[in-house]
This record gives C-alpha cells, sequence and structure tokens, in this order.
C-alpha cells in the first residue's frame, strides 16, 4: 500500500510580546551575613585602623573641593548607628557630621528617642563634602562607601538607621525609592535596618516629621527605650 502523505506543517500562531519593562533591582534582606561578606571583614579591625586607613584621601574627585574629612562621631560600642549622606557646608568646616541645621534636628530626634549623641554613632556615606551640597556621584559611593562598612562592622550595632535615600540604596544594594520601603524592617549583613526620611528633607517638609516619628519608634521598641517625656521628633 502506498504511504500516506505526511501533513503540511501548519505555521505556528503569532503570539505578541509584551514590551520589556526595565527591571528595579530588589532589596537584598539576607537572613544574615553571606560568607564572602564574612571573608571581606578585617579582623581586630578597629576605628583608628579604619581612620588611619582612609588617610588623607585622594581617591575621588571630592577631596579637591573639601576642606576636612568628616569621618565620624560617637560611640564605638553604640547600638544604634545612624548614616548620612555626606557632609555639609558646616560639616565641612567643623570636622562633624550633622551640625548644620539638619543635625540639630537629628539632635532632637535622638534626644526624644531617650538618648544622647554620645550614646549613637553618626556617619555618612562619603567622608568628603559633595560641591554646592549636591547628591554624592556612583564613583564616589563605590569609593568611599567600604569605609563606612567597615565602620559598621567594627561598632556591630543592634540597629542601623538611614537617613535618606543615598543611605539606603547603598548598603541595601537597591535603586528602588525610599518610599517604597521607609519604615520597614529589613537587613544589612544581618542586622537590623531601617530606612527613614533626611533630617534636611524634613526642614522642607515639616509635615513628614510624624512619619519619622513612627519609624524611630518601631527602632526605640526593638532598643527597649521610652520616649523622653515632653519631647517628639
Amino acid at each position: 500500500m502506498p504511504k500516506p502523505a505526511p501533513r503540511p506543517e501548519l505555521p505556528k500562531p503569532y503570539v505578541a510580546r509584551s514590551p520589556e519593562t526595565p527591571q528595579i533591582a530588589p532589596l537584598r534582606v539576607p537572613a544574615g551575613p553571606s560568607l564572602f561578606e564574612a571573608i571581606d571583614r578585617i579582623v581586630d579591625d578597629t576605628l583608628l585602623k579604619v581612620r588611619s586607613d582612609l588617610g588623607d584621601c585622594t581617591r575621588c574627585k571630592l577631596h579637591s573641593t573639601r576642606h576636612t574629612i568628616v569621618f565620624g562621631d560617637g560611640s564605638p560600642k553604640a547600638e544604634l548607628v545612624f548614616v548620612g549622606e555626606g557632609p555639609g557646608a558646616d560639616e565641612d568646616a567643623q570636622g562633624l557630621p550633622f551640625v548644620g541645621r539638619a543635625g540639630k534636628l537629628l539632635t532632637q530626634m535622638i534626644e526624644a528617642m531617650g538618648l544622647q549623641r554620645k550614646d549613637v554613632y553618626i556617619c555618612n556615606v562619603v567622608k568628603c563634602r559633595p560641591p554646592e551640597n549636591r547628591l554624592p556621584e556612583d564613583d564616589e559611593v563605590k569609593t568611599c562607601s567600604p569605609f563606612l562598612f567597615r565602620q559598621i562592622d567594627v561598632i556591630a550595632p543592634k540597629v542601623i538607621v538611614c537617613l535618606g535615600a543615598v543611605a539606603a540604596k547603598t548598603l541595601l544594594q537597591t535603586n528602588r525609592g525610599i518610599s517604597q520601603f521607609r519604615g520597614q524592617w529589613l537587613e544589612y549583613r544581618g542586622r537590623k535596618l531601617m530606612a527613614t526620611y533626611h533630617p534636611a528633607y524634613l526642614l522642607r517638609n515639616p509635615n513628614a516629621k510624624g512619619e519619622v516619628w513612627k519609624d524611630l519608634q518601631k527602632v526605640m521598641a526593638v532598643l527597649g527605650l521610652s520616649p523622653k517625656k515632653g519631647k517628639s521628633a
């Protein structure tokens, strides 16, 4: 018998593809420090060693316009670390973080939590003032942030509070806007992290102070702190 003729192949149906949307980097929320992060840590590191290694830094272009390196200030054994983005004009002049108008507001926030500045540690992502108080650029953050990472590793705080988007994005390695995760508990190398608005933002937007105070109350609950009577952020 003759073999049946093969069936003709039908054309495959056309499936329209939806345009690809740009991917947003996910928040990194590890359960604890990874093996690689553990290897990155420097054994017997201290804040003095970190400052010594930083030296009279000329690693990025910010050194050409700065007056003073602003390393950090506070207790080396603090349970709470505040991280900002970079020094401003007052900080550049005095060599201390958060001493201008935004710094005074941060001090009030710390005191409202029942603490004093000497009880916490305050530092920034970059240690030199960006010109005209602009945001630190990616290459500047990449160059300077390893010193921040070492500071946090040495202090080993119970809680990290990121003040503003630059600090939060640097520690969480995300490009999401801070409003998408502000007030939520996240983690950095196994440590609790809370992102909230920068005090400078609150000076421009006083109505947001209530939201920040709610964030700080969550931090206080973890640290077992009671608000100081008559004080609020």
